[in-house]
């Protein structure tokens, strides 16, 4: 393809480019196959300018030089290297945890909380740059999509928006034959990567090969980043939490700050194969799909800070809030970060989590994290009162039976209604 008037003009939405006022583009760049063949792509196909956007937010192994490198070599005019690891924990993942944020009772969100930062920080980009169009490398069949498009749509009207995987037909083999073609350097060299993989600060996800077959039990070769339970030690581990405000401030009694905090829980889970989850997701889109997620950190703090927010909560409080946790890690999984019920719900979140300061033990063996210990000093407990000793005071056993009587009364009531 080698002009814009052979790429489909298939709008459907007011966001989306006119293949010809497309002229400066800033491509979301990963370094990967897919972003690599693209930024190339949009070169030839719209003769437009390439400017790269890579965001840091915490994925092992990268080496941002390389990747830098790489994009000039293939014609960006400028590859901008954001390390945003810092403004991850504090403005999505704080507000995660106070959120107890997990979708479909487990996918901790990891994905779903990254994809509006880098949107937004490909706007802010796009602006310093005088991009008029923002690229991405997501799929027409997956959630990302929506977050990133969502936050464009919301945060820069101006700005418009091509998705080339969504309409360039090419399958992984041909993308590889094109990169082959144009000289492409594929990452690491390998010509196939097993899995399609999105990591953070947060979690790892994989997709693809075998994890879409249901009835396929996980290759051991998926956990790139969790020991595996069964050669997890045989010795268990106690850690500690402790959180100031709903926000994790120290492990074993070492205060870190929440990067390094973050990324040690994720060394020690990781290291007693905790976090790993085979999750059957309904999609925004549609579709229900497996993932392999594997979330150490997530499986350690989220956990910590639920129980500890039971523990200095009343039972309205606690029934109450639930409710409002599902809504909220909804909205996020769904690309609504920028829907002002979030932010709304933020306020009610950060009023709770004022009480939320204290302690919980973990223990961690063979793949199981299990609260152990717990202490606060705004814990609505009180030993003398639950202990089953003789208590008098502000707990009177006496007065139970004319409670039970009228606790129960409409209950007994309409038993007999319906049994006489």
């Amino acid at each position: 393809m080698s002009s814009a008037a052979q790429i489909p003009n298939t709008r459907t939405a007011s966001y989306e480019a006119d293949p010809e006022q497309v002229h400066r583009v800033l491509l979301l760049y990963s370094g990967g196959l897919d972003t690599s063949v693209m930024l190339k792509w949009i070169q030839d196909s719209y003769g437009a300018e390439v400017v790269c956007l890579t965001v840091n937010l915490g994925q092992p192994g990268e080496d941002y030089s390389v990747i830098e490198g790489k994009a000039l070599q293939l014609g960006a005019l400028e590859c901008h290297i954001v390390d945003a690891r810092e403004q991850f924990a504090k403005e999505y993942l704080v507000p995660a945890i106070k959120a107890n944020a997990v979708y479909g009772d487990g996918y901790p969100l990891f994905t779903a909380l990254g994809r509006p930062l880098i949107a937004k920080l490909a706007v802010e980009y796009a602006r310093k740059t005088s991009c008029d169009t923002i690229a991405h490398g997501c799929t027409g069949k997956g959630n990302d999509q929506v977050r990133i498009e969502a936050t464009i749509a919301t945060l820069a009207p101006e700005l418009k928006v091509i998705a080339p995987v969504r309409s360039w037909q090419m399958g992984r083999e041909e993308e590889i034959a094109y990169a082959r073609e144009h000289g492409i350097p594929i990452k690491g060299g390998a010509e196939a990567t097993p899995y399609s993989i999105d990591d953070n600060l947060w979690g790892r996800s994989s997709e693809g090969r075998w994890i879409e077959d249901l009835e396929h039990a996980p290759d051991d070769d998926v956990f790139q980043l969790v020991t595996r339970p069964e050669l997890a030690p045989d010795e268990p581990q106690t850690v500690t939490i402790d959180f100031e405000r709903g926000v994790p401030v120290a492990l074993d009694g070492m205060r870190l700050g929440l990067v390094e905090l973050i990324e040690v829980a994720a060394e020690i889970g990781a290291r007693h194969g905790v976090g790993i989850l085979d999750h059957i997701e309904d999609r925004i889109v549609g579709l229900k799909v497996r993932d392999i997620y594997e979330a150490p950190a997530a499986a350690l703090i989220l956990p910590a800070h639920r129980e500890l927010e039971r523990l200095v909560c009343t039972i309205h409080q606690n029934q109450f809030k639930g409710d409002l946790d599902r809504q909220w890690g909804y909205l996020v999984y769904a690309g609504l970060w920028w829907e002002p019920l979030r932010s709304d719900l933020d306020a009610y979140m950060n009023e709770v989590n004022e009480r939320v300061t204290g302690s919980i033990g973990l223990k961690l063996y063979k793949g199981h994290a299990r609260v152990v210990t717990r202490s606060s000093p705004n814990a609505v407990y009180d030993a003398s009162l639950a202990s089953f000793s003789e208590s008098g005071g502000l707990f009177s056993q006496t007065a139970s039976p004319g409670f039970i009587e009228l606790w129960s009364l409409q209950s007994r009531m309409a038993w007999r209604l319906r049994n006489e």
